[in-house]
């Protein structure tokens, strides 16, 4: 009864002694499950005036004959993949960051700081490869200079003021439409000659300040940021 009893109680402790060691794979599986949400969680979205911006620059390419309207449509969506392909990005018909900056148009600080909260996120497997791109992130921050602001765009007000001005100097004989077509672009040629600046036919701050027209304050901050930048890469 005793050798029984003795056998059933160094059962029981290495029965115990099994059932209370922790599960090695439980913890092991969570980081990567974590990291992978973290990736999930992160999606870049463009803004109103990115999408506007956006379809302008796709309208000048001769890309996109609809309006700038800030919305994805289906014409815009062509228009994107269209260039995506020849400027060999991810063809997905999205104003992603890739395409934004190729187009140079700005990224606002939210998406600067959501590109890099991915880049760490993407690197969280490997210290040490995240370690080696924050470092040469920060070395090519320091020698790049300015990033170069977006190309200036005058708005649907400003450019009917300057139609106004045209037809009032025989310039233009269209109406004032709020538009850079053809016609009204001739119509600046004619002024920017007359008034010995730069000839482009676009409706640059330079001419908007010439004919007294008002600079908006993001545009005043443009054309800092384009001077700033010019001044940097000056040599």
């Amino acid at each position: 009864m005793r050798k029984l009893f003795y056998s059933a109680m160094v059962s029981l402790f290495f029965a115990f002694a099994v059932f209370g060691q922790p599960t090695a794979s439980t913890g092991a599986a969570t980081p990567t499950k974590a990291a992978d949400t973290a990736k999930k969680a992160i999606v870049f979205r463009p803004t109103k005036d990115q999408i506007k911006q956006g379809q302008s620059f796709l309208k000048d390419k001769k890309l996109y004959a609809g309006e700038a309207t800030g919305v994805y449509n289906d014409e815009t969506r062509v228009a994107i993949k269209g260039y995506q392909k020849a400027n060999s990005l991810d063809e997905n018909g999205k104003f992603d960051k890739a395409t934004l900056e190729k187009m140079n148009i700005a990224l606002t600080e939210g998406q600067g700081r959501a590109a890099t909260a991915a880049k760490a996120g993407t690197g969280a497997t490997s210290t040490t490869q995240t370690t080696s791109s924050m470092q040469s992130t920060a070395s090519t921050a320091a020698t790049a200079g300015p990033k170069k602001p977006a190309p200036f765009r005058a708005n649907e007000d400003q450019i009917k003021a300057a139609q106004k001005i045209l037809i009032d100097g025989k310039m233009y004989t269209g109406e004032q439409t709020g538009k850079l077509d053809d016609p009204t672009r001739d119509g600046l040629k004619k002024y920017q000659d007359a008034n010995k600046l730069k000839v482009t036919g676009t409706l640059n701050a330079t001419t908007l300040e010439k004919m007294g027209i008002t600079l908006t304050d993001s545009q005043k901050a443009n054309v800092a940021s384009q001077a700033a930048y010019d001044a940097a890469n000056k040599h």
